[in-house]
């Protein structure tokens, strides 16, 4: 079994994101470029400060997330992005002293977010050599009888690695013996963008899954997330945001429902970026004899292993002498990788693969 990695009461991770990720080139960021509100056909005369209240949830809102997702209003609760999903739908399902088990590697948030609850969090392995594969087997051996939920990423984060529906009805199978629910995070997964993957909240009522506008559809400044989730348990989750998101923002509210309007030509403008992004990532990695990797099949992110070397004075040498920042392995619990985003600007991108593979040149060499 993998020992948790403990941590104080914040995210490592995220410190380093906000104080530290920041670089002329930066291919840290594992969302989409920002989607300029000068595209939205947005009236300031529309807008208002605050809204009507008295409900759970904005309806028009609630509305269209329902839509999007093809699900019922009530299975819907709204959360200021993904990550706040993620722990409200923790607290909702979990009492202190219950396991959680979760996916290894993973982004911290998934594991640190049981851990700040009370819970006893213990690990499944994804392995780079089975090109991080979801394995059902990995989760019917580390599942005890105190296990109450299953917590993964599709795409996985970092690697981009996709579950099959028939991998997570697996995992769902399991589940359901246990007596525990499974945590999907989604919030890459609509980097599907033709064909669309259902949600694996239609497998079954013990799947919970999050997701928001900000990784696919640079919506980031929205706070738009959500979580999908049995009505009995969405209604217990809002209860439990009364002690964190009592009266959301009204104005980003409104801008959701007019982007959800709009969201085919936001989603247009991120499959064109992509397409010409992996597009370059492709040969970039493909004149790499120093790198072992997965190609993932969408999504912004790819975590390569450098073959020799250590990755923490690589990734120093990148960042230092050529100004691009990537993101150090170790705070996905895996050292000797990094994590390369791809979804920023073209030329941008461009400019900082050629920085990293002058960095990867004089590293090899030296």
């Amino acid at each position: 079994m993998i020992t948790a990695h403990r941590t104080a009461k914040h995210s490592p991770y995220l410190v380093w994101a906000k104080l530290n990720s920041q670089a002329r080139f930066n291919l840290a960021s594992s969302g989409v470029a920002a989607y300029p509100l000068s595209k939205l056909p947005v009236r300031l005369e529309e807008l208002e400060i605050s809204g009507p209240g008295g409900t759970y949830g904005f309806p028009p809102l609630q509305e269209r997330l329902a839509r999007h997702q093809g699900v019922s209003a009530e299975c819907i609760v709204a959360a200021i992005g993904t990550s706040m999903a993620n722990f409200l739908a923790c607290a909702g399902i979990l009492e202190t002293g219950d396991e959680v088990l979760v996916e290894h590697p993973a982004y911290g948030p998934m594991f640190e977010a049981p851990e700040f609850l009370g819970a006893i969090v213990r690990r499944f392995r994804r392995s780079f050599e089975s090109g991080f594969a979801l394995d059902p087997a990995e989760i019917e051996r580390a599942i005890t009888p105190r296990t109450r939920l299953i917590a993964l990423t599709n795409l996985h984060n970092p690697s981009g690695a996709f579950a099959s529906t028939e991998t997570l009805k697996a995992v769902g199978e399991i589940a359901r013996r246990a007596g525990a629910r499974v945590l999907v995070d989604e919030v890459y997964l609509d980097m599907f963008f033709d064909p669309a993957v259902r949600s694996s909240f239609h497998l079954g009522e013990q799947f919970v899954v999050t997701s928001s506008l900000t990784k696919v559809y640079g919506l980031s400044g929205l706070r738009c997330g959500w979580i999908l989730a049995s009505p009995e348990l969405t209604r217990n989750i809002w209860r439990i945001n009364d002690l964190f998101g009592n009266i959301p923002s009204f104005t980003a509210e409104q801008l959701s429902v007019i982007a959800l309007d709009h969201l085919p030509q936001i989603a247009a403008r991120s499959r064109e970026l992509l397409a010409r992004n992996r597009t370059i990532l492709d040969e970039f990695l493909a004149s790499r004899n120093d790198l072992e990797f997965l190609r993932p099949p969408a999504g912004t992110v790819v975590f390569p292993r450098l073959k020799r070397g250590r990755t923490e004075e690589f990734v120093r040498l990148l960042r230092e002498k050529y100004e691009t920042s990537v993101v150090p392995g170790h705070f996905f619990e895996m050292p000797e990788h990094f994590r390369l985003g791809i979804g920023g600007d073209t030329q941008h991108l461009r400019a900082g693969l050629e920085r990293v593979a002058a960095a990867l040149d004089e590293f090899s060499g030296s």
